[in-house]
Parts: C-alpha cells; sequence; structure tokens
C-alpha cells in the first residue's frame, strides 16, 4: 500500500504543475477507480471467504467388483438332425416337446425304392457265392488231373506238352476262384450300401433330449445335399443349460474362470438365478465397431423354469474386498483451486484493479490422493488405490480413518 500511496502522490504532483481543468480531470477518474476497486475486493474477499464444501464420510466395509453383460439362454447339447437321403417322408414319429431317447426313430421316408434295391443286391451276393463255389470246383478238378498227370509224369508215360497244358488248366482254375472271391467281396459291400440306406430311411435321434423344433411332415420331400435341411431341432437335458454372454472388451480382463453371477430373464423378472463362468473364448466378436468376447456360464436349471433362447442379463462379481476403507470416487477426483497469481504490468489501472480470475484457476486430482477437511480447511491425504466398483474406491492410507469427511466438490455462498 505504501507503494501505491507514493505512485498516488506523484501522479497528483505532476497533476498540479498543469492547469486546473487537467487536474481536476485526473482527481476525477482517481475517484471512480478507487471505488470501483474497493467494490471489487469487497464482493470477491466475501465470495472467496464463504466457501462451502460438499464431503461424504470414509466409510469401513466389503466392497464388490461386477461387470454386466447381456446374453441368451441355451441348452447345453443342442443338434440338428437331417436325413442323409433324399426322398420322401412316409411318416413322422414325434412333435414339438416330445421326450426321446439316443436312436429312438423320429421319421421314416418311404422305403419302396430302398427294398428293392436290397433285394437285387442280395441275389447279385447269392450268384457271387454260386460263382465262387464253381470256381472252387472247378480248381479241385484241375488240382486233381494235374496230380495224376505228374504220377504219369514220374514213370515218362506223359509228355512235357500234355504235362504244360494240365499246369495252365491249374493255374486259371486258381484265377477263376481269386475273380470269384473279389466279386464276392465286392457284392457284399454293395449289400452293405443299400443296407445301410434302407437303415437311414429312419431317421432316428442321435441324443437323449427333447423335441425344441420340428420341420418334417408326412408327405414332405426331402432333397439331400451338402446342405440338407434340418427336420428336427433336438436339445439335451434342459436341467442343465448354460448362458452365452457378451463380454466388453474393456472389463475381458478382469473375468476369469471360476467367477460367479447372478442373471434375470424378463419372464421372472423378479428372480435371479445363479450361474457360474465355465469358458472364456479368445474369439473376438465384432458389432457396430464393438469388441465383445463370448462366455459360457453354467446354469441349474432343476424347475425348468428357463428355456432356450430366454434374454438374460448377467451381473458377474469379479472381486471382493473385505473390511476396506471405501471413497466415493468423487474424493479422488477433486482438488481445490490453485493459488492466485498476482497481475504483472505496470500503470496506474493494474495497480489499482486486480486481473480478472485471480482468486485461482481450477485444481488438477492426481487421483492419488483425497482432500480430507479438518477444523474448515482442507488437508491433502495420499492413498494407495485398491478395486473399485465405479462409483467407490477401496484405499489405503496412514493418516485416514472412518468417519473422515473427504471433499468430492465445493461451491461459493456468496448468495
Amino acid at each position: 500500500m505504501a507503494d501505491k500511496s507514493d505512485d498516488l502522490a506523484k501522479l497528483l504532483a505532476a497533476g498540479g504543475a498543469r492547469s486546473g481543468r487537467s487536474r481536476w480531470w485526473v482527481l476525477g477518474l482517481l475517484a471512480v477507480l478507487v471505488a470501483g476497486g474497493g467494490y471489487y475486493w469487497s464482493t470477491c474477499g466475501q465470495t472467496a471467504a464463504d466457501v462451502v464444501y460438499t464431503t461424504e464420510a470414509v466409510e469401513r466395509g466389503s466392497l464388490t467388483v461386477t461387470v454386466t453383460a447381456t446374453g441368451t439362454v441355451q441348452p447345453t447339447n443342442q443338434v440338428d438332425v437331417s436325413s442323409e437321403l433324399s426322398g420322401t417322408l412316409a411318416s413322422v414319429e414325434v412333435d414339438y416337446n416330445d421326450i426321446v431317447t439316443a436312436g429312438q426313430v423320429l421319421a421314416r421316408l418311404e422305403t419302396t425304392k430302398l427294398s428293392a434295391q436290397v433285394a437285387n443286391s442280395r441275389a447279385q451276393m447269392a450268384a457271387a457265392e454260386a460263382r465262387l463255389l464253381q470256381a472252387q470246383a472247378t480248381e479241385r478238378e484241375a488240382e486233381a488231373d494235374l496230380a495224376t498227370k505228374r504220377a504219369l509224369a514220374d514213370r515218362g508215360v506223359t509228355s512235357k506238352n500234355d504235362m504244360a497244358g494240365v499246369e495252365a488248366v491249374f493255374e486259371r482254375a486258381q484265377a477263376s476262384v481269386a475273380i470269384a472271391r473279389a466279386d464276392l467281396t465286392l457284392a457284399k459291400a454293395n449289400l452293405d450300401v443299400v443296407e445301410a440306406d434302407l437303415e437311414g430311411a429312419e431317421i432316428r435321434s442321435p441324443i437323449d433330449g427333447i423335441v425344441l423344433d420340428r420341420a418334417a411332415e408326412a408327405g414332405q420331400t426331402v432333397a439331400s445335399s451338402l446342405s440338407a435341411p434340418v427336420l428336427f431341432t433336438l436339445a439335451g437335458d434342459l436341467r442343465q443349460m448354460e448362458l452365452l454372454v457378451d463380454i466388453d472388451e474393456a472389463d475381458i480382463g478382469r473375468v476369469s474362470l471360476g467367477n460367479m453371477a447372478l442373471f434375470t430373464v424378463d419372464a421372472y423378472d423378479t428372480q435371479s438365478f445363479p450361474a457360474t463362468i465355465t469358458q472364456v473364448r479368445f474369439a473376438p466378436e465384432t458389432t457396430n465397431d464393438v469388441v465383445t468376447y463370448k462366455a459360457v456360464l453354467a446354469v441349474d436349471n432343476p424347475d425348468g423354469l428357463l428355456r432356450p433362447g430366454m434374454t438374460a442379463t448377467a451381473t458377474i462379481t469379479v472381486a471382493e474386498v473385505a473390511d476396506a476403507l471405501i471413497v466415493p470416487n468423487g474424493a479422488l477426483r477433486y482438488a481445490p483451486p490453485k493459488a492466485a497469481s498476482a497481475r504483472s504490468g505496470a500503470g496506474l489501472v493494474g495497480l489499482i484493479l486486480p486481473m480478472p480470475g485471480s482468486r485461482g484457476a481450477a485444481g488438477t486430482a492426481t487421483g492419488k490422493s483425497v482432500w480430507v477437511l479438518r477444523g474448515g480447511v482442507p488437508v491433502e491425504v495420499a492413498v494407495s488405490l485398491g478395486q473399485s466398483d465405479g462409483k467407490s474406491t477401496a484405499v489405503t492410507a496412514t493418516d485416514l480413518a472412518e468417519g473422515d469427511l473427504v471433499i468430492t466438490d465445493q461451491d461459493s455462498a456468496a448468495n
């Protein structure tokens, strides 16, 4: 203030050397500036002094960290059944919701042609067997003739030419037996194929379960191809099901096998069902530029309340902290305003009126400390961060106790 008084005196002295009109002009300007500065400091000083802090008490307790995901309930084992053969469905043996066992007939194809093919193949096999018997008889005859000729040849009765002819006949008889055996093998193979086709005309259940869907009707033509139509959809035991959920890539690092979860479905929105993560798949799934990962949860369904395809919202518990100091996340984001800096510059206006905003700019929180209100004064306390559920965080600190008031925000009470 002494420096400002000296400057004012010099200004007045300089004004005295001027004309009377200039002196009065300077005195009027000085009065306006002094009055404005006094009003500014009185209002700003009062505003800076009257600060209201928003606080919350530090709590001690348990903190549960969860991840939310959505998905659908599915059978643990689901099988689509098609027909291996083309043909016309002669009959359909099951309907929706029927309980079936492995090997039970679900539907039958018309078998007239197949039965005829089987009969034809059996006849061909019988003929092949007869030809084999014939060839074997010829072989035995040729073998006996060969033995006789050799005995005569040993006594010098049979010529070499006769002996060569008899040996050739025997060798041809052996070849005929080999050919007949091959024909019989081929006939048996053909018979196995058509008999398998005839057996395949009966479409059977591969598992024990329940019929979820049926797309087969008697008289319907079935075309077997690389993409054969699905005639039946079967599910295994619905008392054991699974929940497939999509985990956001931001949360996948916290999810692991064995995590427990609770989920709800729209049909029973007031009831929660327990589940356990049994698989977290590595393959990403991208939908509208959002990357997720599929997790599989095992679900018990003893009462049969859950049905395949139900939409579920699961809350997965990924971490639990017991007996910890818990602070609101707003306290980790709070920092008091920075101290005001003096205005640089010269001149009478700079000496009398401070720079606008000189009460201080907003502070920057480090996220590694909280401000505790003690005796009406904010005191910074360093903390080590633990688990967070998005609203609160478990912390450890040497100078923080249960019940301490941590500041989450502040406001002015000038009004």
